[in-house]
């Protein structure tokens, strides 16, 4: 609501609210769209989503969005001339994905079935996280599936091969080469010194890749002592 309120107070700002991840959500937190939250604000906020996240179904390439009128008729007559329609057997899928409509809420199974999404990336999440620690610590975050680690301890080292750790990408680069692991620099995000990592990933390779960086770090600091 905090934001709701500045938007309130800037009437030439339109609003881009992103819901992707609303059935990702921890800890029995609870998702709003903004356009639900506040009624005043629908008439200048695109909301989209998709089937990517919690459906599982990034590859189908189906989004779709709500907002006012003139503005999703501008971007219709855009994509018209820019990108191909979404095939009708994408379409059908994210229709069974879907399923009920928005007034009825999901199915039965399509409820079981998010709810156990959900708890298993509440698992990844968990897991990820005390696999990365102590070093690398970070505060769980309520939804989506990307941990975002400070990996302020670690600089100022060096690595083994004499290369100093100055920044959040000097580290993503040695977990890369050290260790194998891939992450993207905070940097990327306006977020430094701190790596983003994601759990979208089967528990046991996400156990891997913590002993992999741990690894890293425990030879790192031994090469540096």
């Amino acid at each position: 609501m905090a934001l709701a309120e500045v938007l309130r107070a800037h009437p030439h700002v339109w609003v881009l609210s992103d819901d992707i991840y609303e059935h990702l959500v921890y800890e029995g937190k609870r998702f709003e769209t903004l356009a639900a939250l506040c009624p005043t604000l629908a008439r200048r906020t695109l909301t989209v989503n998709g089937v990517s996240k919690a459906y599982a179904m990034t590859g189908w390439r189906i989004g779709f969005a709500a907002g006012p009128v003139p503005l999703v008729q501008a971007m219709v007559t855009l994509q018209s001339q820019s990108t191909s329609n979404p095939c009708s057997i994408s379409q059908s899928a994210a229709v069974k994905a879907l399923g009920s409509s928005p007034e009825q809420g999901p199915s039965p199974w399509q409820a079981q079935w998010l709810s156990q999404q959900r708890q298993l990336f509440e698992q990844r999440r968990s897991t990820l996280a005390e696999a990365l620690a102590p070093e690398l610590s970070c505060d769980k975050p309520d939804g989506a599936f990307y941990l975002y680690p400070s990996c302020e301890a670690l600089l100022g080292r060096m690595t083994p091969w004499g290369t100093p750790l100055k920044t959040d990408s000097d580290v993503a680069a040695y977990f890369l080469k050290a260790a194998k692991v891939s992450t993207v620099p905070g940097e990327a995000f306006g977020f430094s010194p701190y790596l983003r990592f994601s759990y979208a990933l089967d528990i046991k390779r996400l156990k891997e890749a913590g002993a992999r960086i741990q690894d890293a770090i425990r030879f790192h600091s031994e090469s540096a002592a």
